[in-house]
């Protein structure tokens, strides 16, 4: 296997880890499966290429923003459209099919912004591609080794680690655990409940624009972007467990792996097999599903 196989491996899992990561929280919080995640990360792709052409700099600079703002759409999500179905104790197929209905809003108004960028800036944006302005670090036995080849590893180890330390050694995020296990419990405790949801929803939208954002320097994409990843993200949660924010970071580093690099493997035998590497993630959750039911968290919780 060539190392540019690997580290284009690694880099690809590592952007979808973050991104399984924020279906995860959001399913384990407020047991939404969020459909609007496939805007999300869209919104995350395309701030951080409209930042960079407006601003200039390294796209890097614009990672945080872009998923500060795509955090705010996750708490909006929340406060107008999801806390009173939720306060109303409504089904979980019917919080799901509202976040589609959300998603397809998303998805308009990006749209709209993209068009306005076209018409009076001229902008080529339909089609993003600054793959090529990636900073080029150094080379390794003849492999380029760029900056997103190191960014997006790093990131998605700090984002465990960040989670790891907030929900087991902080009072917010001990709450935040406290309101997913038992929210009626945590009420009465006098944990605001309503609170936890935002801040899980803010969370939730930064680490689906920031799989995004990160997307812009790994691949070339257009406004649909985050749909065509979207069975990607859900199968690695659903993988990992949707039960366990850890798992689904897992679950996601699971998928990339096998859709890059078993499809660089099978194309050695099956041409045209590119077309149907979605199929490899799809096989994976079918049979995890078949064997752990709970994904592979599911299999942690049993040992």
């Amino acid at each position: 296997m060539s190392i540019v196989m690997l580290l284009s491996a690694i880099t690809y899992a590592s952007i979808l880890a973050i991104g399984c990561a924020s279906i995860t929280l959001l399913y384990t919080s407020t047991r939404v499966f969020n459909f609007a995640h496939a805007s999300m990360v869209s919104w995350g792709f395309y701030l951080t290429f409209i930042f960079y052409n407006l601003f200039g700099g390294s796209p890097y600079t614009y990672m945080v923003p872009a998923s500060i703002i795509v955090g705010l759409f996750g708490v909006l999500t929340y406060l107008l459209v999801l806390r009173k179905l939720i306060r109303s104790k409504a089904s979980e197929i019917t919080l799901m099919m509202v976040t589609l209905g959300v998603d397809f809003v998303f998805f308009g108004f990006l749209n709209i912004l993209i068009d306005y960028f076209w018409y009076n800036y001229k902008w080529s944006i339909k089609t993003v591609n600054i793959v090529p302005r990636d900073p080029l670090l150094g080379v390794i036995s003849g492999a380029p080794i760029t900056a997103v080849n190191v960014v997006a590893p790093l990131t998605a180890i700090a984002i465990l680690m960040a989670l790891h330390v907030f929900l087991s050694r902080t009072s917010l995020g001990m709450a935040m655990r406290a309101s997913i296990e038992n929210p009626v419990l945590a009420a009465i405790t006098g944990i605001n409940v309503d609170k936890i949801y935002v801040l899980a929803w803010f969370i939730g939208g930064v680490l689906a624009g920031l799989s995004g954002s990160l997307l812009t320097m790994y691949t070339q994409g257009y406004s649909a972007i985050g749909l065509d990843y979207a069975v990607l993200y859900f199968a690695g949660s659903i993988v990992g467990g949707l039960y366990s924010i850890l798992g689904g970071l897992l679950g996601g580093v699971l998928v990339g792996f096998s859709e890059r690099l078993l499809t660089y493997y099978l194309s050695f035998y099956i041409s045209g097999i590119y077309a149907f590497r979605f199929a490899i993630p799809l096989a994976m959750l079918i049979a995890t599903l078949i064997i752990y039911p709970k994904g592979l968290a599911g299999l942690v919780e049993r040992r």
